[in-house]
């Protein structure tokens, strides 16, 4: 039985406890929002003409290509539907959940920017393998029935091993590196070590040599977004995982660079929907 895709959701929250494949065709979507994820995001596109920013990387991504996406990197999809239908994969996994099925094996390794990048490009072969355990698993995942929670898991163990193996080989990074303008990616890097500090466009131009006009263009071009907003959704997005490991929001704020508690609740009740102190008990409930 053909697989039948699932219709168009926007929501970047998961709904199952562990991990979540989702099998997606649309012919018309708007650009999507910069965000993160509190989980890993593995991404496989069929088809489509899609640039994928991820922090200051620019990837336009060819069917067959694998995305990988760590919960610190902040993202953001560009398509152009009307060159042709958009279809993927997408899977995402809970990283305790990941540690889990390990078995003593680290398979977050492929995730890691910072020593394999982000981009796979496959061959022929490689790309059939990791579609038939793809579909394998959506078909389960849908179907159930006995043992599924347990084949599920297996068959998301082979694919995440699968690619792991992928990542570790140098022929499949792509000779081409992704664009991008050597003053943005030199802003988003110094944001990202320095969140906690006081942080303007005036002072990021500054120390960069580069007129603060052009610098806030570029970004915006290139990132989707302003620099104000980028450093905000950093901040937060470090509080939140500093929350997640336990750490009060009182002493959370002040780290990531907000002046006050007032305003750290107001930004990050605007960006997740609830409070700080409220989603720090959720988390505490949870694990």
């Amino acid at each position: 039985m053909a697989l039948q895709p699932q219709m168009f959701d926007p929501r970047q929250e998961m709904r199952k406890l562990d991990f979540e494949l989702q099998y997606k065709r649309d012919s018309y979507l708007k650009d999507v929002e910069l965000h993160h994820h509190d989980f890993f995001e593995l991404y496989f596109l069929l088809s489509g003409d899609v640039t994928y920013i991820i922090e200051s990387k620019i990837y336009h991504v060819m069917p067959g290509d694998i995305l990988l996406i760590s919960p610190k990197e902040l993202h953001q999809l560009v398509i152009r539907p009307e060159m042709s239908s958009y279809e993927r994969y997408v899977l995402w996994v809970d990283p305790q959940a990941l540690a889990r099925l390990g078995g003593g094996e680290d398979l977050s390794r492929c995730f890691d920017p910072a020593t394999e990048g982000n981009l796979l490009r496959l061959q022929s072969e490689e790309r059939s393998c990791i579609q038939a355990l793809m579909e394998g698993l959506h078909r389960e995942s849908q179907q159930g029935g006995f043992g599924s929670q347990a084949l599920q898991e297996s068959l998301l163990v082979q694919l995440l091993v699968q690619v792991n193996r992928l990542a570790l080989r140098q022929d499949t990074q792509p000779r081409d590196m992704p664009h991008s303008n050597a003053a943005v990616s030199k802003v988003i890097d110094y944001v990202n070590l320095h969140y906690g500090e006081q942080l303007s466009l005036d002072m990021l131009a500054e120390r960069f040599f580069v007129s603060k006009y052009h610098l806030s263009h570029e970004f915006n071009r290139q990132v989707g977004t302003s620099i104000y907003r980028y450093i905000q959704k950093k901040r937060l997005l470090i509080a939140r995982q500093l929350m997640a490991q336990g750490k009060r929001p009182n002493e959370v704020y002040s780290a990531c660079g907000f002046g006050d508690y007032a305003g750290f609740y107001r930004a990050f009740k605007a960006e997740y929907g609830t409070g700080p102190r409220e989603y720090a008990l959720s988390v505490r409930q949870t694990n």
